[in-house]
């Protein structure tokens, strides 16, 4: 973790329990990357769609430009093409940063994620915000080539934002490869995408009734899950031991002393607390 650091540029946020944790900003090439990926993926669809409507309305095979084909659509086929256009640009980076919080297909393969300037997960609405202002960044200036103010906004910004991320109060990371599944988990049939439910430690036992255990204390344990491979290890301990603590004042696990471990408390809480929920379902 120190040598992450060192070497990174790195966003330090501090917790309300005065734990700091350490993000990797993402690097300006691998956000371009990611973001032409996306743009591709964009064009691609509104290709294709635009394709079948035009066959759909027989003008495929014409030899005309393409202001001839516009004024000979049917004004259907014209507003379904301007709503596509609409929310293909408008809505594609809302959707999937709003559904992967915090990551499009763009930056799922780059490994990079957009969470709030706090350290918590993105809503619907920070996604929203940043995105809104989106045609603003890619704006070329001058000579410079699309997104130069986004550029110039991400050097000025001591945390690498652009407009949106500025306006929306988020930030762009690099995701740890602590995190990277190995390679025989790739190729595993029983891989485990979801940080939050990969186990580190064996299953530790425990009785407890689970019924009184609210929704936002689950939260806070899943952010734990998540963020614990951003932490030292003697904050993780530490992070750990302060997150279980108030929940086993509460439900009173009956447990083996000997081989107790707080981690390993919450991640058997947290697959117990989802099998449950999924009951209930």
């Amino acid at each position: 973790m120190q040598s992450l650091i060192e070497t990174e540029e790195s966003l330090i946020i501090e917790t309300p329990e005065r734990v700091p944790l350490s993000f990797a900003l993402a690097s300006i090439g691998n956000r371009f990357l990611a973001v032409a990926i996306d743009h591709a993926i964009q064009y691609f669809v509104l290709f294709t769609v635009g394709y079948a409507i035009y066959s759909l309305t027989g003008l495929v095979g014409n030899e005309y430009y393409a202001g001839y084909y516009l004024s000979e659509l049917p004004k259907w086929s014209i507003a379904i093409l301007l709503l596509l256009l609409s929310m293909v640009f408008s809505g594609y980076f809302v959707f999937f940063e709003w559904l992967w919080s915090g990551q499009t297909p763009g930056k799922k393969l780059m490994k990079l994620r957009v969470i709030r300037d706090d350290g918590r997960p993105i809503t619907l609405w920070e996604s929203f915000a940043r995105n809104l202002l989106r045609i603003f960044d890619a704006m070329p200036v001058v000579a410079l080539p699309m997104y130069s103010i986004g550029l110039i906004t991400v050097f000025i910004s001591g945390r690498d934002q652009r407009v949106g991320d500025l306006f929306a109060g988020t930030v762009v990371i690099r995701e740890r490869s602590d995190e990277a599944p190995t390679f025989e988990e790739t190729f595993s049939s029983s891989r485990i995408t979801d940080t939050a439910m990969r186990r580190v430690f064996n299953p530790r036992p425990f009785e407890a009734d689970l019924s009184e255990l609210t929704t936002e204390e689950m939260e806070v344990v899943e952010m734990y899950l998540r963020r614990r491979f951003d932490l030292s290890e003697r904050q993780r301990l530490w992070m750990a031991w302060r997150v279980a603590l108030p929940i086993m004042f509460k439900i009173r696990p009956v447990y083996e002393k000997d081989d107790f471990h707080y981690e390993a408390f919450l991640e058997e809480l947290y697959h117990r607390w989802s099998a449950r929920a999924r009951f209930l379902d």
